[in-house]
């Protein structure tokens, strides 16, 4: 069974009304809205409070659905909770993404990618960690879903690259390609990853540019860590331009993350939320097929929900 970080769970409340879509080593839960402590610094207060009207941006989302705030989970009589769950069927987190109307131009500001912690990422990822971010249901859920949309197991002239990747990558037991690059912030970790065949340490916050030739992967992995990235939109346009035409990108994530480094947008918002936020990248970077999401939780409240948000890039014409 892998080591899994500690984290907590934190109450979450509903979106506001005008929202019509759907280092600290801790890991912990993402949420619409966070009950601070009285004793919180000032910056944390601002951050929060500033979360708030960011939220009524995603107003502009007009064609998505209005019932998302109405299933969204909420807060019961002050009851915490873990608000990632699958609730409903169909997933909240797979309709965020049906026939969005999206806005003309991309709807953040750059405020919305600050942290709380704006220290150097690469002193807070400096120390190897080696334990998983999700429990062991979630990961198996993920490796599952692999197994069905990944290349065939040594398929002649395939590439991967696992991007944020670290020791263990979720690919299913023994899977092999001719090139598989891991880019990560930690050797160490890059260098226990069976799978990988090449690795590159490399901060996407500070350097988003890819040190890969166009049209050079069938496929590109992230998993858990696209709330990390404060330049989304950058590199997601480096992504469209190292995959190959029809090549298929895909954004895991579940509700843990370390908060201190999580973007604002991300931490003040749910699970349906960030469907719409990852989504979002891909269609303000341009050359991708309409987003989609696909909620993978294998035990809807009584483990960690699991979620994939994919695109392909268009073909060349």
């Amino acid at each position: 069974m892998s080591k899994t970080y500690n984290s907590l769970s934190l109450r979450s409340n509903p979106l506001p009304p005008l929202f019509s879509s759907t280092g600290n080593s801790h890991f912990l839960r993402a949420s619409s809205a966070l009950n601070l402590p009285t004793a919180a610094p000032k910056p944390f207060h601002r951050l929060i409070r500033a979360s708030s009207r960011r939220r009524l941006v995603l107003g502009g989302f007009s064609g998505a659905s209005l019932w998302m705030n109405n299933n969204m989970p909420g807060n019961f009589g002050g009851k915490s909770f873990i608000a990632s769950a699958r609730q409903t069927n169909p997933s909240p987190v797979e309709q965020a993404l049906n026939k969005v109307d999206w806005p003309e131009t991309f709807p953040f500001k750059e405020e919305d990618f600050q942290r709380f912690d704006e220290s150097s990422d690469s002193t807070f990822y400096e120390a190897p960690r080696f334990v998983t971010h999700i429990d062991d249901p979630a990961i198996a859920a993920l490796t599952k879903y692999y197994s069905k949309v990944l290349p065939q197991s040594d398929t002649p002239g395939v590439s991967i690259l696992d991007m944020c990747s670290s020791w263990v990558s979720h690919y299913p037991a023994g899977y092999k390609q001719e090139r598989i690059v891991g880019m990560g912030m930690n050797e160490d970790e890059l260098k226990r990853n069976p799978v990988l065949t090449e690795y590159i340490v490399q901060d996407l916050n500070l350097n988003s540019k890819l040190p890969f030739e166009d049209n050079s992967f069938q496929v590109i992995t992230n998993v858990v860590s696209v709330d990390y990235l404060t330049k989304p939109l950058e590199v997601f346009k480096e992504m469209n331009r190292i995959l190959k035409p029809g090549g298929l990108a895909l954004m895991s994530f579940s509700n843990r993350c370390f908060f201190t480094k999580a973007i604002s947008i991300w931490t003040s918002t749910g699970d349906a939320d960030h469907s719409l936020i990852v989504g979002s990248y891909f269609h303000y970077a341009g050359g991708f097929e309409s987003p989609q999401a696909v909620d993978i939780s294998p035990n809807p409240g009584r483990s960690d929900p699991m979620y994939v948000v994919y695109s392909r890039k268009l073909p060349m014409a």
